[in-house]
């Protein structure tokens, strides 16, 4: 079957199952694992691989800008010991215990199993936000698992690269580990910061274009290449990159430049998960048919002893730590937190949201041809992440119900309070202007200022009302575009405009891409 119609066949099954997903109130990652489990059970599944220098830039770098986008610096380091301990040592001692057990176990040579060890380390925080964002968490805790599904790839990452370069060239990657921990990461910020710079700068010269989005991505995917090729880590600099695009750049764009880009980011991160999920469920379909019965026992034993040392190694790590926290909570809230500690309900919580994802699958698609132990390596990572989705993902509902975890609104709270600001400095401003039409528009803001201003992100009274305006507005305008009495180019142009003004009165956050 010719790429493209697999590539449509993987998007349509992407849609079906997208639709289950949001009637069973499952992460949608979940339902792509499954399906990716389906694939490679089907006995015509056809055959299909990716470079393997490719699978790492192109499923990796847009989630990468996606997520750091959202996480300021300022407040990785307001979070930096929960940080370090998920992200750094937590992924050195899953990697540490993995290859412990796929050197001991697999019989795979030690630097096949480092390598193993750091594609199964890092979770991926998106199966674990599609659900969290619906119960009103603790907004720290929101803020650890963003922040180490973005440090914890720059850590495994670094690990794989000279896992797989000690494979492939046995002792010169070690003798190498001090000068490439100095330089790639460091380095890689640096250039990160720079093209950040020089993406604020360029995407203003075409604003108001497609090539506005367009040269994102060129800048994001450019970054990685740039960063590889001076073996420095990629990861650091695409993360450097959206750190300075996420502080100069919102201010410096028009409302329709950005609406139509974080539009478009969202969708192509979820089409690579898609697409990364179904390929990796078509080459574990290539794996199963080549080993022999007696290897391929072994290997499916031995993914599942990784899945359940991945599990397990967390949930002792993230709960031994919240206890030396509660041990010496004088000393860790007094000078450490500067705020209460979390309770022991929020580190299980914490550590149940381990599933792993999109940097696991492209981790391990970055595996060379010719890799020792590549077809149990592949399985394996298959196996950590369709059991960690499947587990962890259908339980974590009822998880959080059974914890009963108190909802934060310290968020609504600090929404209300800016947008009454913002309507003051309003009302400030048109101060100075007379005029029906001044009055008009300081009427409106009024309004909206003496609205139910609870803490709560729902629309107000002021809101709905807006809505139902604008529905009997979008009614007439669709009766005249029927009766023929306008043309569709001055419909399409007040439909935007109604799009626009319909996204300014609904709440805030009621809308993403997993329903």
């Amino acid at each position: 079957m010719p790429l493209f119609e697999i590539t449509l066949l993987l998007l349509a099954t992407a849609v079906v199952l997208l639709q289950v997903a949001r009637r069973l109130r499952v992460p949608y990652p979940a339902m792509l694992a499954l399906a990716g489990g389906c694939v490679a059970a089907l006995p015509f599944a056809p055959h299909l691989s990716i470079e393997p220098r490719l699978a790492l830039a192109l499923f990796v770098a847009p989630a990468v800008m996606d997520t750091a986008f959202d996480m300021p610096p300022r407040e990785m380091l307001r979070i930096w010991l929960p940080l370090t301990s998920l992200a750094v040592v937590l992924v050195l001692l899953t990697t540490a215990a993995v290859a412990w057990v796929g050197s001991g176990i697999g019989g795979l040579p030690l630097a096949a199993a480092v390598a193993l060890g750091a594609i199964v380390a890092p979770p991926d925080a998106a199966a674990a936000a599609a659900v969290l964002r619906e119960f009103n968490l603790p907004r720290r805790t929101m803020a650890v698992l963003q922040g180490e599904s973005l440090l914890n790839d720059a850590v495994a990452l670094l690990v794989f690269g000279l896992a797989v370069s000690a494979a492939v060239s046995p002792g010169g990657a070690w003798n190498a580990l001090l000068p490439r921990l100095l330089i790639a990461v460091p380095g890689g910020a640096l250039l990160g910061v720079l093209m950040g710079a020089a993406s604020t700068h360029l995407t203003q010269k075409v604003a108001g274009t497609p090539s506005f989005i367009i040269l994102q991505f060129l800048l994001t995917f450019g970054t990685w290449i740039l960063a590889e090729h001076l073996s420095l880590s990629p990861i650091v600099a695409v993360a450097g990159q959206a750190a300075v695009v996420a502080r100069y750049m919102p201010e410096r764009t028009s409302a329709r430049d950005r609406v139509n880009s974080y539009a478009v980011w969202s969708v192509v991160v979820f089409v690579l998960n898609v697409l990364a999920f179904l390929l990796m469920g078509l080459q574990a379909r290539l794996i199963l048919n080549q080993l022999p019965a007696d290897e391929l026992r072994h290997a499916l034993v031995f993914a599942a002893i990784v899945l359940a040392v991945v599990i397990g190694v967390r949930l002792l790590w993230v709960m031994a730590y919240g206890s030396m926290l509660r041990i010496f909570r004088d000393f860790f809230e007094q000078r450490m937190f500067r705020a209460p500690l979390p309770p022991a309900r929020i580190g299980l919580l914490v550590s149940w949201c381990g599933m792993r994802g999109l940097v696991t699958l492209a981790t391990a698609f970055a595996l060379p041809p010719q890799f020792p132990g590549r077809n149990v390596i592949v399985l394996s990572a298959f196996t950590v992440v369709l059991g960690t989705l499947i587990l962890q993902g259908f339980t974590i509902r009822p998880l959080i119900a059974l914890l009963r975890i108190p909802p934060d609104y310290s968020l609504h709270g600090e929404v209300a309070e800016t947008r009454r600001a913002m309507l003051d400095a309003a009302l400030k401003e048109l101060a100075a202007f007379s005029g029906e039409a001044a009055d008009a528009v300081r009427g409106e803001y009024r309004a909206a200022r003496a609205a139910d201003a609870a803490p709560i992100l729902a629309a107000t009274e002021y809101d709905n009302l807006r809505l139902l305006a604008i529905a009997a507005e979008r009614r007439l305008l669709a009766e005249w575009r029927q009766q023929g009495r306008i043309f569709d180019d001055a419909y399409h142009l007040l439909e935007g405009e109604l799009d626009r003004a319909e996204l300014h009165a609904a709440s805030p956050g009621t809308a993403s891409i997993e329903g």
